[in-house]
Order: C-alpha cells, then structure tokens, then sequence
C-alpha cells in the first residue's frame, strides 16, 4: 500500500529562496507525488509562527500524517516554538551552527536576512551592475566595451546564451555578454569580427537540432528559421566555427543552466563571487 501524500513546508524568516533550493535537491532523490510543497517566507514574528503552526496542524489533520517542515529561522525562540508543531521539524541552523560554531571557535551571529539581504553594499552593487551588463551586451547589441567582460557566450539564436548570462550575472557577479551567430558567419567561415580580439573569453553554445527546432517553433511557427533541416545546418556550422577556431562549448540541450554555468565558469577560469 502505498504511502500517503504529506504536505512539506518551506519556513523562513526571509524569503527562503535558499532553503528552497536546498529542499528542491533532497527531493530530486524521492517520488515527486509523495509531497506538496507550500513555502512559508518572512516568519519572523511569534504570531506569525502561531498562524504558520496553526496551517501546519489543519495540514496533519487533512493528510492524516505529520507534515515535513524545514526551517531556517534564526531566532532561537521562534525555532523552540516551530518544534512544538505535530510535524516532523528539519532545523537547518540546529544541525550545522552548533557544530560549525565549535569547529571555527566563533559565535554565530544570529542575525536573519544575510544570504539574500544589502549587507554589503559593494557587492549588492557589483551585482545589479553585473545584470546590467549582461542585459546591455545581450544578442551582440555592443560592440565597445566588450573588453570588460569576463566571458563572452556565443551560439545560435535561441540556444541559451541570455539566460545563462543573466544567471551568471544574478548569481555569480559574472560580467557576461553573448553574442549571436549567423548565416553570414557560416558563409564565410569565421568569427564575427568584433569577437575576434577576445578569444581567450569566448565560449559557444549548442544544443540538439530538434530542441531548437520546438523553441523556434514557438517563436516564429512555420518559418524557414525555425524549420528542422534549417536549425541543423546552423548547429553543424556552429559546431564547425567553434572546433576551427579552438573555442570550448557546451550542448545546453539536457543540462540545467545552474550545472551549465558552473562548469562554463569552471572551463574559461571565471572567479566565482557571491
């Protein structure tokens, strides 16, 4: 028989968009049905942790089981009062701070909001900078100021190349531009001229002829553009220009843009900042 549906919850006194993450991984290892998920953010009040308990324990009743909670609260009394709910609690500061504390010989702080808040100003600034720069050197719209990226993605329409920039940007501080290739390039055998100078920081994107194909199709239905036999010429060529030229690339077709921008930065040397 199989085992009932639970409600799994998200807590946070922030946003809890890194607990979220952390929860989404675990649960890549389960069966997707076996949990609803409801994320709970900015609980950092005792009456707001007495209304997330109260939806907690309407949760055990309708599922006739304790509900999966993970928590990232900061406060210590918030934290007390959270285990007192009928749910099995998985506490992310009660399982590392203590022994990371002893490990480092240093007190945690105890303050709530420093991975997702304006802590530093610097690096918050480095950041909207970073998105800036990906959104003004997106699909080759500059060319001056190329030199001041840290890496440059290049690759057919439509095969990633914006929002993986764009992540990047958002996750990593990366200055990354993107830059299209297209039939003229193919003709005539080289990398667009404005690109040329910065073939340390060039890296290409591909993806299979048939995924291009569905997005394109979604774009412009029934165009030459976004036709099978047209999206296999472009990728052949793509694929061609990168291998001539010695520029490293990566198919984007099945890999997750975090697993993609990790190993982009990885192959061109980028130094990872958060």
């Amino acid at each position: 028989m199989a085992n009932p549906a639970r409600t799994l919850f998200i807590i946070s006194d922030r946003t809890g968009i890194t607990l979220e993450h952390l929860v989404r991984t675990l649960m890549t290892q389960f069966d997707d049905s076996c949990c609803e998920r409801m994320v709970l953010p900015f609980l950092d009040t005792p009456a707001k942790i007495e209304a997330a308990i109260r939806e907690i324990e309407a949760a055990s009743v309708h599922d006739a089981a304790p509900p999966v909670v993970f928590s990232s609260i900061v406060d210590e009394t918030l934290r007390a009062r959270l285990k007192e709910a009928d749910a099995q609690v998985f506490d992310i500061f009660d399982t590392y701070l203590p022994s990371l504390s002893a490990a480092i010989g240093i007190p945690h702080s105890g303050h709530i909001g420093l991975s997702h808040g304006m802590g530093d100003q610097g690096e918050y600034d480095r950041r909207v900078d970073a998105v800036n720069f990906a959104l003004n050197f997106d699909d080759g719209s500059r060319f001056r100021g190329l030199a001041e990226a840290d890496l440059i993605l290049v690759g057919v329409s439509r095969c990633g190349k914006t929002p993986t920039c764009l992540y990047l940007a958002m996750q990593y501080t990366v200055r990354a531009a993107n830059f299209p290739l297209t039939e003229d390039d193919f003709l005539v055998g080289r990398l667009p001229e404005p690109l040329r100078e910065h073939r340390d920081r060039l890296f290409g994107l591909t993806i299979s002829p048939d995924r291009l194909h569905r997005i394109r199709e979604e774009r412009r239905p029934g165009s030459d553009y976004a036709s099978l036999p047209q999206c296999r010429k472009e990728v052949s060529a793509a694929e061609d220009l990168f291998r001539s030229n010695l520029i490293p690339f990566l198919d984007s077709t099945s890999v997750s843009i975090e697993e993609l921008s990790i190993e982009i930065m990885q192959r061109v040397g980028v130094e990872r900042h958060y």
